[in-house]
């Protein structure tokens, strides 16, 4: 059995996660409008202040997981708590261009260093004991599963906090999401516990990242992995594009987020118990193909722009089935990482591997969004079949279903987490 201590931090890791969602999605939904509304800045400073922030969490994820790995997961982790505190600080005492986007990017860099961290650290503190099922195995998997029950739970309760804020002024989310931070910080000060020391001075500091850009077959699965962060982005570009093909209007969209949360809430536990049964090549190509049906359902039942009257049942479908999707990959591939380390059981050189990983899904959103964009552009101009624009994201998840098997083929991944593997000792979920 884990040690209680384990348990407690578990626990305290998933409450900060859990915390830090409220925080962020009780002000970030509503940056944009508030910038128009309130400070008046134009569509294309706004854009800028927006990309930015997304950049800077996304680019910086590597680099947050270097950081985990040279000061420990704590120091990482407080950090990254500290830093989005002064970036929303610097949002509330923002007038001009200038100081809004410098607050965008700190709240970003704040992200970045806390997500690495949090994730290696969690890997940690579910391990199992010898003789348990390793590295891939289903205590690690199951972690990671409460951790998306917790972040979605953070992403449905954040909006309804900033929503109620917003009718004292933007700054009064602002000061919420500083309060809540600040209470984490607190907390994890008092129940975070000291990890090792730093790694001797006379170690290359890049090391962790040279070794994972080393890897060459965890690169090739972070590059197929990252598929799945492009296909969940669609929920922010195509579908509402769709939804504006069919003259619906935003409230549609609110209703699709709503959807999406409320099938994660009920049916992330059981899709994961599913995943575990899989064994985890079957269970990504399970996932990947469930993505590709999403997205062909949309193609084949997609409208050309400016039709109305049409049934948003299609889109909703669309999202049922990417949503299932994404919860049988998502605790799949973040309990597969530390298996691709040198030492999988060590308690060193995680973050950096966790910080790839987040970043290739970042980049994948970056060029798969900018050539989605053009191809919705060429579709409208030349009026080609309204589908279009689906199926490169339906080939890309077939691709992805079909090659990480492979690259899972013989690693100690598949053994340690298949359908064969020792049950893990009973325990109490955090």
């Amino acid at each position: 059995m884990p040690s209680p201590d384990r348990g407690s931090e578990t626990r305290t890791l998933l409450g900060a996660q859990l915390v830090f969602n409220i925080g962020f999605y009780a002000v970030v939904p509503f940056l944009a409008g508030a910038m128009g509304t309130e400070y008046g800045l134009d569509a294309a400073a706004i854009g800028l202040v927006l990309g930015a922030r997304t950049f800077s969490q996304q680019g910086m994820f590597l680099f947050g997981g270097l950081l985990a790995d040279r000061w420990g997961a704590r120091r990482a982790i407080l950090t990254g708590c500290l830093v989005r505190i002064l970036g929303y600080a610097t949002l509330a005492a923002a007038s001009d261009f200038t100081l809004f986007l410098l607050g965008a990017v700190l709240t970003g860099a704040g992200g970045a260093l806390f997500s690495p961290a949090l994730e290696s650290q969690l890997s940690h503190a579910d391990q199992t004991p010898a003789g348990g099922p390793g590295p891939g195995g289903r205590n690690r998997r199951s972690v990671f599963v409460w951790l998306a029950i917790t972040g979605e739970l953070g992403a449905v309760v954040g909006p309804l906090l900033g929503s109620v804020l917003l009718g004292w002024g933007f700054d009064a989310a602002l000061a919420a999401g500083i309060a809540v931070f600040t209470a984490v910080t607190v907390l994890l000060w008092f129940r975070l516990p000291a990890g090792p020391g730093r790694r001797p001075r006379d170690r290359d500091p890049a090391g962790p990242a040279l070794d994972c850009l080393r890897n060459r077959r965890f690169v090739v699965f972070c590059l197929f992995a990252g598929t799945n962060m492009l296909a969940y982005n669609q929920l922010y570009f195509t579908v509402p594009v769709e939804l504006d093909r069919r003259g619906l209007d935003a409230a549609w969209l609110g209703g699709l987020f709503l959807l999406a949360s409320v099938l994660t809430l009920l049916l992330q536990l059981p899709v994961s118990t599913l995943g575990r049964h899989l064994g985890p090549g079957r269970a990504l190509s399970a996932g990947f193909l469930l993505v590709a049906a999403a997205f062909t359902v949309a193609a084949v039942t997609s409208v050309p722009p400016g039709t109305s009257g049409s049934s948003v049942l299609p889109v909703m479908g669309t999202v049922a089935v990417l949503i299932l999707g994404h919860m049988l990959l998502t605790p799949t591939i973040l309990s597969l990482v530390p298996a691709f380390t040198p030492a999988p059981e060590a308690r060193s050189g995680r973050g950096a591997y966790y910080g790839l990983a987040a970043t290739c899904g970042g980049v994948a959103v970056l060029v798969g969004n900018a050539g989605l964009g053009v191809l919705l552009e060429l579709t409208a101009r030349h009026q080609w079949w309204p589908g279009t624009p689906w199926v490169p994201l339906a080939l890309l998840a077939l691709l992805a279903a079909a090659a990480l098997p492979v690259v899972l083929r013989g690693h100690g991944a598949v053994r340690a987490s298949g359908p064969s593997a020792p049950a893990a000792p009973s325990r109490r979920t955090p």
